[in-house]
């Protein structure tokens, strides 16, 4: 079975076609996934910008992340859920456009550089923790966090708008 096979039985299914046919649901479901985003993307950039030295540098990263993470965690389920939810319903169309598999891709390059910070840098933290500005390494995991963040966005909504 392929991809498209799966996209095309998973679109098919009665919840797939509910949610696509639904004048309410789908449009529902697409501005809860934007809010997820604002809410997770938005509190992940604060902690990114506190990591490249450029605001809240009175405060810890330490505390930085603490406040902002759980609000992150929460984002990023909401979105997760309800962006699964989306793909279900139009998976076929999802799976052909170019941009969608742009998306997938900078989401696992996020995921990379967001599992690289905990297993190499939190551990540190410490170390670094109330410098105004923090080492190479953690500066390069915000920027690149922003960058690819950015880039999920935009192809995320050019998506939206090509199909």
């Amino acid at each position: 079975m392929s991809v498209l096979d799966l996209c095309q039985w998973l679109q098919a299914t009665s919840i797939g076609t509910y949610i696509r046919e639904s004048e309410k649901l789908f449009p529902i479901i697409n501005g809860i996934h934007v809010l997820g985003l604002a809410l997770s993307v938005g509190t992940i950039v604060w902690f990114d910008l506190r990591l490249l030295g450029v605001s809240m540098r009175h405060r810890s990263v330490s505390e930085v992340f603490a406040g902002v993470m759980p609000w992150s965690f929460v984002g990023f389920a909401v979105m997760f859920i309800s962006g699964g939810l989306l793909f279900w319903s139009e998976a076929v169309r999802a799976w052909s456009n170019p941009f969608f598999k742009i998306k997938l891709a900078f989401m696992l390059l996020a995921g990379l550089n967001a599992l690289a910070y905990q297993l190499t840098l939190y551990p540190r933290m410490a170390d670094w923790d109330k410098l105004p500005i923090p080492p190479r390494r953690a500066r390069l995991a915000g920027l690149l966090s922003i960058i690819f963040w950015t880039i999920i966005i935009a192809a995320g909504r050019t998506t939206a708008y090509t199909f």
